[in-house]
C-alpha cells in the first residue's frame, strides 16, 4: 500500500479535524473534551510551522487517513527548547497497516533535522491503548513513568504513561 506522508496544508485541515473528532467524542485517547473547530486547527498549523515543528498528514488513495505533529514540551519553556511532544492519530479502520509507523518515522526524522533532541509521548490509558504503546515501542521509545489518576473523561479516572525517545543516538 502506498503511504505518502507529507507536510499538512490548510486544505488538509477539514480531513484532519474529521480524523480527530471521533477520538474526542468517543475515546479517552485524548483528554480534549470539546472537538476543536477548523479555526483551532488553522491556528495550530500556523503556530507549529512558525516554530519549525512538523505537522504531517498521511494519504491513502488520495485522502488524508492520519496525521502527526510535534508540539513544544511543557509550554515552550526555554529550557525545554530541544524537547517536543509527539501526536499521532489515524482515521477509524486505518490501524494495523503501517500508517502510524510511517507517520511517526517521518515525524522523528523531521524533528531531528530541525535540531530537536528528545521526543516525549504522553499515552493516555496505556493499559487500554495497546496500539499506541506498540507504535511507540517499535519506534524506539521507552517508558519512563506513569502519572496515576491524572485524567477524568467519560466517567473514568485515567493514567497517562510517559514514553521518551532520544534523537541524538540510534535508540
Amino acid at each position: 500500500m502506498d503511504r505518502p506522508v507529507r507536510p499538512a496544508t490548510l486544505d488538509d485541515l477539514p480531513a484532519v479535524a474529521a480524523v480527530y473528532a471521533p477520538y474526542v467524542a468517543r475515546t479517552v485517547a485524548t483528554f480534549d473534551e470539546d472537538v476543536p473547530d477548523l479555526d483551532t486547527w488553522r491556528a495550530k498549523l500556523a503556530a507549529l510551522t512558525a516554530g519549525a515543528l512538523p505537522f504531517l498528514v498521511a494519504e491513502v488513495d488520495g485522502r488524508v487517513a492520519g496525521f502527526a505533529y510535534a508540539s513544544p514540551w511543557r509550554g515552550a519553556k526555554p529550557a525545554y527548547r530541544r524537547t517536543v511532544e509527539n501526536t499521532v492519530y489515524l482515521e477509524d479502520g486505518a490501524g494495523g497497516r503501517g500508517l502510524g509507523g510511517a507517520l511517526l518515522r517521518r515525524l522523528l526524522d523531521d524533528c531531528r533535522a530541525a535540531g530537536f533532541e528528545q521526543v516525549v509521548a504522553v499515552i493516555a490509558d496505556p493499559e487500554g491503548n495497546p496500539a499506541s504503546v506498540a507504535l511507540h515501542r517499535r519506534a524506539g521509545f521507552r517508558e519512563v513513568g506513569v502519572l496515576r489518576a491524572v485524567g477524568h473523561k467519560h466517567g473514568r479516572v485515567l493514567d497517562t504513561a510517559l514514553w521518551q525517545r532520544s534523537l541524538t543516538d540510534e535508540a
